[in-house]
């Protein structure tokens, strides 16, 4: 599963007026977006996230400041650093996650496939370990 997470570099255009970047579904990203939010005013000690989704995909987007993402699928571990308005990192289904390390400034785009509902979140560590084992194991 973390194999499947990635970097996304979305293209830039700009002038001396400033730069924009255009980021569409199912192109620059691999699936139609339902839902967009944001998180901000986060402490850098503070951890959000901590939960995966059977069915959710995300990007997120460091549109300004940095953050830390780390993700986990059961056996693996990566973190990443988003630190630049133009870089995204794509988060299948079934990836836990872990937002931290905010700056002061930051603000961190969610983009995910699903609309919220609440019963499609695994927010407990040891439940998703058990989860991914009967994943890996055929029991589900």
């Amino acid at each position: 599963m973390i194999e499947q997470c990635r970097l996304i570099e979305f293209p830039q255009k700009g002038d001396d007026r400033g730069h924009l970047v255009v980021v569409e579904g199912r192109g620059d990203i691999p699936f139609d977006i339902k839902r967009v939010f944001y998180i901000y005013g986060s402490d850098k000690d503070v951890i959000r996230g901590r939960h995966a989704n059977y069915h959710s995909e995300f990007v997120l987007i460091n549109v300004a400041g940095t953050s830390m993402v780390k993700v986990d699928d059961g056996v693996n571990q990566k973190i990443y650093h988003l630190d630049r308005p133009h870089i995204g990192i794509y988060l299948p289904r079934l990836v836990w996650k872990d937002m931290y390390g905010f700056s002061g400034d930051s603000v961190l785009l969610c983009l995910a496939s699903e609309h919220y509902d609440a019963e499609e979140y695994i927010r407990d560590y040891d439940m998703y370990l058990d989860v991914m084992r009967k994943k890996t194991t055929g029991e589900v």
